[in-house]
């Protein structure tokens, strides 16, 4: 006879058919990973043999099938019946005794002659498959102590594999109901309500970016994370510099994890569980230490070493012990079965009136009759395609959101059970807005799109939107010059990753200074002195939980930086440093205090100028703590750092010795390399003398070509004699150029025309340039002007 349970440690996952798909994989992480220091709470499961033991041994096996063949698969109108009906019929079975007896053996021995609590999980026979995931389908519960509580939570979750969802899951995957059977899992319970618990994905959910392990967290029990009832606190761990020992976290977003699940101490209670009001301490706590993040993230790329393939992985922390956990491990099914080669790209042709935003999952855009629903008993009100609008998606919303066009939340993150079902589906959702129930009509008309970054808007009415497919998979690349992407915002890093490409030619910081640390580095150093009140509340608000205000914008350029530079690992990532003019500083939060005002800022103050000048010193020493961070202490070696608007040679050898007296030393790093742009013609005639300085030169077209032709680019009325192709231009670049190979330094250019203009990209590849660099919209349109210029004879060059 077979056995009717089975210790984790004589599982692996081989046992699928008999244990499911999730106790299979805890046995075999247990087995296989505990000398590798991977913590899994010890336990054991029921079996398939156990289930079809309980459903024949009551003679209900036919009444099953008997109420399956009656379900209604045109519009599943009587779902809600059937699956009572069938619940109702294993409810009111009894265990038998074979059963009773072992279950209770086991739980004497894993216990030890004391009882405490367990965390009891269903897991069905087809379940966390590769195709399909069967995840959130079947009931778990948490905190289960004793021998009478434990036995009724076996029987419900026996019955919870005819849950309406499980059912209408097993209909749309092609499974039979008479096939799959339900196994238990009973596992010593991780006292998470005492400290925290969460989500680890072994890639990037939003892109399928696989050098990243991306974790959630919340304050106690993991369940307000899954069911994305709170913002979690993320982190983003890149893959190959912690394999190298380096601190590679790359990200940290606090968020604001207003619950926190703990156990019901209530003798009065039905609820196994309570919501209750995070401290507000708390709030502002990330949930993990750097230790316990990089800890998390070692575990969770060894179980991907073990499954050779992306995971989806669910860890706790015991606030009893201080001890973390592996609690669950499946395979993540949505990026997994994706072709990375081919990449949908979504651009709206214009915007809306903006009715709310929140975090984007996927990157579609799609329009549509909003429907205001608030349980899953309003799902006779959804018609197909049209865009469910909620408070918050739990697995009982499942059947429903099949057929929406799209889903938003009030509340939840990348991690949420809506965020989750929506990849599944393959529509774009916007969770976490706050306030979407309120600002949205029902029977509105809107357009969701989630292809602006990370955060996802809902505009009003129907808006127009393209959609292009690009294939990948046979893309040429051309064969002497690199084809360079320019990129300056950090959430789209991952996805353009995916495109072909040489490295990032060109990172502008300025839009992470802008968007991300809005503040003025200056007033951060000089806080106390500052004289705007309401700029220095500003700055207490954004940076209250950083004692120390400058390592707020370290920390915030660094891992911006960081997530461009990981997202294109190893290949370089040229980031120019600060190069704003006065007038755009200024705007920033605390900046007018110190930015003097310009007649003609793009002439002034900017650039090189500023970083040994003592009106912007320290604000440059913040910069390179961050350069150097991300390089020395990330691992990140592939930032190459660049240098705009270097007027003079000498003004060059004076920024090289502030950086070296701010850490950035090329003797004692001589991976270090420090590039300059060649934006000035001074650059181009005294090329020469900047090469024996820098590492590399970088063209900037339009500020060469404006100050070349002596034309303000800004002025409507001169604009029209601006072009990078007259000739003064032009030889000027082919000076550059010639005169950056002869030194033996390399030269790339950053700019728009060539692709707009495939004879300025022959011009370029026959002058020798070693990269061209482009904005996302124009790269491959400049990788086939650079191909064509590659193989079109010499002489044909004008």
């Amino acid at each position: 006879m077979q056995p009717l349970v089975m210790k984790y440690k004589d599982i692996s996952i081989n046992d699928v058919a008999r244990v499911g798909g999730k106790n299979a994989s805890l046995g075999e992480l247990f087995n296989q990973l505990a000398d590798k220091k991977v913590a899994i709470p010890p336990g054991f499961a029921t079996t398939a043999e156990a289930f079809w033991l309980f459903i024949d041994g009551n003679q209900i096996r036919g009444k099953l099938n008997e109420l399956m063949g009656f379900l209604d698969k045109a519009d599943y109108s009587n779902l809600a019946y059937i699956g009572k009906q069938a619940r109702c019929l294993i409810m009111n079975a009894s265990l038998p005794e074979a059963l009773t007896k072992d279950v209770m053996q086991e739980y004497n021995h894993l216990c030890g002659g004391t009882y405490f609590e367990v965390a009891v999980r269903s897991s069905a026979t087809a379940e966390d498959l590769p195709e399909a995931s069967f995840a959130g389908q079947h009931e778990s519960y948490l905190n289960v102590l004793g021998e009478e509580r434990l036995l009724l939570v076996v029987q419900k979750c026996f019955a919870s594999l005819y849950t309406d969802r499980a059912i209408k899951y097993r209909e749309d995957n092609h499974f039979s109901h008479d096939k799959v059977a339900l196994s238990v899992g009973i596992q010593k319970m991780v006292r998470s309500d005492k400290a925290c618990a969460g989500v680890c994905f072994t890639l990037e959910p939003e892109s399928g970016f696989r050098n990243v392990i991306h974790i959630g967290g919340v304050w106690g029990l993991g369940e307000n994370i899954v069911q994305g009832s709170v913002t979690p606190d993320e982190f983003l761990v890149f893959k190959p510099t912690l394999q190298q020992g380096k601190r590679a976290i790359i990200q940290k977003k606090l968020g604001e994890k207003s619950k926190t699940m703990v156990y019901s101490t209530s003798e009065y209670s039905n609820l196994n569980t309570v919501n209750i009001d995070t401290p507000p301490d708390k709030k502002e706590q990330f949930v993990l230490t750097d230790e316990e993040i990089t800890r998390i993230a070692k575990w969770a790329q060894l179980i991907e070493d073990h499954y050779q393939r992306p995971m989806d992985i669910e860890w706790a922390k015991d606030g009893i012990t201080g001890e973390l956990y592996i609690v669950q491990a499946r395979p993540e099914t949505i990026h997994a079965q994706k072709d990375p080669a081919l990449v949908k790209e979504y651009q709206l042709e214009k915007k809306g009136v903006l009715l709310a935003e929140g975090e984007a999952v996927g990157s579609k855009i799609t329009t549509g009759i909003a429907r205001l629903l608030r349980t899953p008993a309003d799902a006779d009100k959804l018609q197909k395609d049209e865009i469910v609008v909620t408070e918050i998606t739990s697995p009982d919303w499942d059947p429903i959101l099949k057929k929406a066009a799209a889903i938003i939340t009030d509340k939840g993150g990348r991690t949420s059970h809506a965020s989750i079902v929506a990849r599944e589906l393959g529509v774009p959702a916007v969770v976490g807005t706050g306030n979407a129930t309120q600002m949205i009509n029902d029977g509105e008309q809107i357009t969701v799109s989630c292809c602006e970054g990370k955060t996802g808007f809902i505009y009003k009415g129907e808006l127009k939107y393209r959609e292009i497919t690009h294939d990948f998979s046979n893309m040429k690349m051309p064969a002497k010059t690199q084809a360079m992407l320019i990129v300056g915002d950090p959430e789209k890093a991952f996805s353009l990753s995916f495109y072909p490409n040489n490295g990032v030619g060109l990172m502008r910081i300025e839009f992470i200074i802008t968007h991300f640390v809005q503040v003025h580095p200056m007033a951060l150093v000089k806080f106390n002195e500052l004289n705007d009140q309401a700029a220095k509340d500003a700055i207490e608000l954004l940076t209250h939980h950083y004692p120390d205000k400058e390592q707020y914008f370290v920390d915030k350029l660094a891992q911006g930086i960081a997530t461009i530079a990981a997202a294109f690992y190893p290949k370089d990532v040229i980031v120019r440093m600060s190069d704003f003019k006065t007038n755009e500083y200024a705007n920033l939060i605390g900046g007018a205090q110190f930015e003097p005002e310009e007649e003609n800022p793009m002439l002034g103050f900017r650039g090189a100028s500023r970083y040994y000048n003592d009106r912007y010193r320290q604000g440059f020493r913040l910069e390179c703590e961050a350069i150097k961070t991300v390089r020395n202490v990330m691992g990140l070696t592939n930032v190459i750092v660049m240098i705009p608007f270097c007027r003079t040679v000498e003004e060059g050898r004076q920024v090289i010795e502030v950086m070296k007296a701010n850490g950035l030393n090329r003797e004692m790093d001589p991976s270090l390399e420090v590039y300059v742009m060649a934006e000035i013609p001074s650059n181009v005639l005294l090329a020469e003398q900047f090469a024996e300085i820098f590492d590399g030169f970088s063209i900037g077209s339009n500020d060469l070509t404006q100050l070349t032709l002596g034309i303000d680019r800004d002025s409507a009325i001169v604009s029209s004699l601006f072009s990078e192709q007259n000739d003064a231009a032009k030889q000027m670049m082919a000076m550059v150029i010639k005169k950056a190979r002869a030194a033996g330094k390399k030269i790339g250019l950053c700019g728009q025309a060539p692709s707009d203009f495939p004879e300025f990209a022959q011009f370029l590849v026959q002058q020798g340039i070693d990269s061209i660099s482009f904005n996302a919209d124009a790269l491959l349109k400049g990788i086939e002007n650079i191909i064509k210029a590659e193989v079109k004879p010499m002489a044909m060059v004008p």
